[in-house]
């Protein structure tokens, strides 16, 4: 018969990040983890959860505050897809990203999911995937469609 499996809470993932080499500070109940020039902010997942609203009630297992990202001028960055580029953005900058930063990113995420236990997607382990997707192509289309009042009710040329 199997046994159940306890998750480590928020301290025991803290002593094992930094048994990882990872560098780590408490902020707020949350921990910023940072290594190879990226950071991530982590919190157990019922924090999380309750200011989505969506806690299950458990402390089981970690999610992220801020995803993770290459550290530009002490701020976390966002990786932002254009179709052609990836670029990272800042509060105040925007660049594009270089090929090291993307490798680092994609290596700090691997190693942060397997040492928090958290679940290596597929699509994930084969790249860095972006948090935010705006291809110039379709940038404004939704501006010109006009989308009908209700469900029932027929948008113009229909």
């Amino acid at each position: 018969m199997a046994r159940k499996t306890t998750a480590p809470n928020l301290e025991q993932i803290q002593d094992a990040l930094r048994a990882h080499s990872f560098e780590v500070t408490l902020t707020s109940g949350s921990l910023r983890v940072e290594k190879y020039g990226c950071a991530a902010v982590i919190a157990s997942s019922s924090q999380v959860g309750e200011r989505l609203g969506s806690a299950t009630g458990t402390d089981t297992v970690v999610a992220y505050r801020e995803r993770p990202g290459a550290v530009v001028a002490g701020e976390i960055s966002r990786l932002l897809d254009r179709g052609y580029q990836k670029f990272l953005k800042t509060s105040k900058y925007e660049f594009p990203a270089t090929a090291q930063q993307l490798q680092a990113i994609h290596q700090f995420t691997e190693e942060l999911t397997q040492v928090t236990g958290g679940i290596s997607l597929y699509n994930e382990a084969l790249g860095t995937t972006s948090d935010l997707y705006q291809y110039d192509r379709v940038r404004g289309r939704e501006a010109l469609q006009q989308t009908a009042s209700q469900p029932w009710e027929l948008g113009d040329g229909h």
